[in-house]
């Protein structure tokens, strides 16, 4: 049987105090998030909108949901009444649908906006070039039930460190800028989510301050 909270304590260990873990409980049971949640952690994070919202209705209010993976414009409305951060959000309209469904419920919702790193053409998000287009046109001003607080990014699957560092590097400079030119008022954009169970050492070194870690917690995902 694995350890889950062992292996959390380890993790946590070794991370520097300014990073937040999010324990990736994609496929995972209820019971297990409840014995990581009793132990203490509250950040979990699903990549499907049917599991997320049938996890959270069986589990405790506190618990900070964050949607990790490829959200539908029609989906939005199950997750908003309750997610934490949306760190997916690959488009303008995307932005809008939950600006519309977060004024419904009365709430502002956090996102983080998803860019294209990997080399691999699976990978949803803007290009640098749709950021500064999103922000320098003020498209985003008038969507007053939604923050931007930062950015996230998925690197190539591959053995290739430098390569894998190259693609955090240029997200991490991406972040910086858009920081500064876009956001130098607004101390809420301050979230950089990059760093999986594979090279999460590399995005920390690289200037991550939110991981996504799955496998390393729960061991290998079953289906």
């Amino acid at each position: 049987m694995i350890n889950l909270v062992e292996n959390v304590k380890r993790l946590k260990a070794e991370l520097p105090d300014h990073i937040k873990l999010i324990a990736v409980s994609k496929t995972k049971s209820v019971d297990d998030i409840k014995a990581l949640y009793d132990s203490g952690h509250r950040m979990f994070g699903e990549n499907k909108v049917q599991e997320l919202t049938h996890k959270a209705g069986e589990l405790p209010d506190d618990i900070e949901w964050h949607m990790i993976g490829h959200l539908q414009s029609n989906k939005v409305k199950y997750i908003t009444p309750f997610v934490h951060l949306i760190h997916s959000v690959d488009s303008l309209k995307l932005l809008k649908v939950i600006n519309k469904e977060a004024r419904k419920n009365d709430r502002v919702i956090d996102c983080l906006l998803q860019v294209h790193i990997a080399e691999e053409e699976t990978k949803f998000g803007f290009s640098s070039e749709e950021v500064e287009a999103l922000l320098g046109s003020g498209k985003e001003d008038g969507l007053d039930h939604i923050r931007i607080c930062g950015m996230m990014g998925m690197a190539t699957f591959t053995r290739d460190e430098d390569q894998v560092r190259r693609e955090f590097r240029f997200l991490k400079r991406l972040f910086d800028t858009t920081r500064e030119t876009y956001f130098s008022d607004r101390p809420y954009f301050e979230w950089l989510s990059m760093g999986m169970s594979n090279d999460y050492r590399i995005a920390i070194e690289e200037g991550s301050n939110m991981l996504r870690i799955g496998s390393l917690i729960f061991g290998e995902r079953y289906y």
